[in-house]
Order: C-alpha cells, then sequence, then structure tokens
C-alpha cells in the first residue's frame, strides 16, 4: 500500500503528463497545449497531415473541410496570440503594414521556422500577400487528393491568422491567393484589415 504522499506525487505527475498529450476529438489529433503543439513543427506537420486526410473521409465537398481547417485556426489562433505576445514581446504597431510584417517575420519564424516576404497589393495600404518560398505544412505532400480540386490543404494558417488578429481588435479577411499544390508557382496567403484602425489607439504618448 502507497502512502498519500507518494500517491499524491503520482497524480501530480499524471497531471502534467496529460496536459502536454495528444488528444482525438471525432478521430482528428488536437493539442490541448497550443504552442507546446508549434514548438514541435514536427509532430505538428505529420499531425496536420493525418488530420487533413481524416477530414476528406468525414465531408464529401472540399468547401466544408475547408471551412473546418478555418475554424479549427481560429479557435487555435485566438489561444496562440497570448503566447506569441509573452514571447515576443513586440510593441505597439501603429500601420497595417507593420502588423503584417510581424506576421511574416516574427511570428511565421517563431512557430514555422519561415520568413515569408511581404507585399502590398493596393494604394490604401490594407491589403498584402504572404508570399511562403517554403512551406512546413506540405513538406511531405506533393500533390491534392485526388478529385480534391477546390481543397485549401492549409486552411488552418488563415484561421489561425484571423483568430490571433481578432483578439488584438483587427478585423481581416485571410485567405489563400496561389497555391503550390495548385499549379501555381508560389503559395500566396493574401490578409485583407475590414476595420479602420481608431488612431487614438494608436497614437504615441507624448
Amino acid at each position: 500500500m502507497i502512502s498519500k504522499a507518494t500517491y499524491n506525487q503520482i497524480l501530480l505527475k499524471k497531471k502534467k503528463k496529460e496536459r502536454n498529450t495528444v488528444v482525438y476529438c471525432r478521430n482528428l489529433p488536437i493539442t490541448r497545449n497550443y504552442p507546446f503543439f508549434f514548438q514541435n513543427k514536427d509532430l505538428f506537420v505529420l499531425t496536420y497531415g493525418a488530420l487533413v486526410a481524416q477530414l476528406c473521409k468525414d465531408y464529401e465537398k472540399d468547401e466544408d473541410v475547408n471551412q473546418y481547417l478555418d475554424k479549427m485556426g481560429y479557435g487555435i489562433g485566438t489561444r496562440l496570440v497570448e503566447d506569441f505576445l509573452a514571447r515576443s514581446c513586440v510593441g505597439r504597431c501603429h500601420s497595417y503594414s507593420e502588423i503584417t510584417d510581424i506576421i511574416a517575420q516574427v511570428a511565421f519564424k517563431m512557430y514555422l521556422g519561415i520568413t515569408p516576404s511581404v507585399t502590398c497589393n493596393n494604394s490604401s495600404r490594407n491589403e498584402f500577400s504572404l508570399i511562403l518560398d517554403k512551406n512546413p505544412l506540405v513538406e511531405f505532400v506533393e500533390e491534392l487528393p485526388a478529385g480534391r480540386s477546390s481543397l485549401c490543404y492549409c486552411n488552418l494558417l488563415c484561421g489561425i491568422i484571423r483568430g490571433a488578429l481578432e483578439m488584438v481588435h483587427l478585423t481581416a479577411d485571410v485567405t489563400f491567393l496561389q497555391d503550390r499544390l495548385k499549379g501555381d508557382s508560389v503559395t500566396e496567403i493574401g490578409i485583407k484589415f475590414l476595420k479602420k484602425q481608431e488612431e487614438k489607439k494608436y497614437r504615441r504618448k507624448k
């Protein structure tokens, strides 16, 4: 028979282990600890492939798969932003271009190990593109599954960006504009900021 102190130690170790284990929701691998998930990039890439494969079995229409990935990414983004702000220590942004640069140069680098290039797509400077020369999520993917030409394989990323931006009071439309898995020359994520920033919130303090 074990002592009460020993039992409490075993229980504590079990709880710590459970916090970082991968759990399954509707046979889809999801982690309880989102930042931990992204810190293990190889695990994330392999698990994501299994996720998309399972969704393709569950849903006949590509639009439904795309919507599920976006919704799941949105949930991750709303939780991930707290970890990002704590680890990156970025300052206050004063323009959409600054925000987009931080997404590309800090967030993508921190969680996926890549740094997309940024381009501005309009004179109003509220539409930007992230150009991914390398996409870790498709590292082991050569082409889309047969009969899935409308599948947006990496739509999770769009949801993550959208969810994270919303948590800092910025509304944006985030979509894939080009995809190498669909025969395009590059992979391009478009970010269109929909809500005008309030100048008084972003004005420097004198």
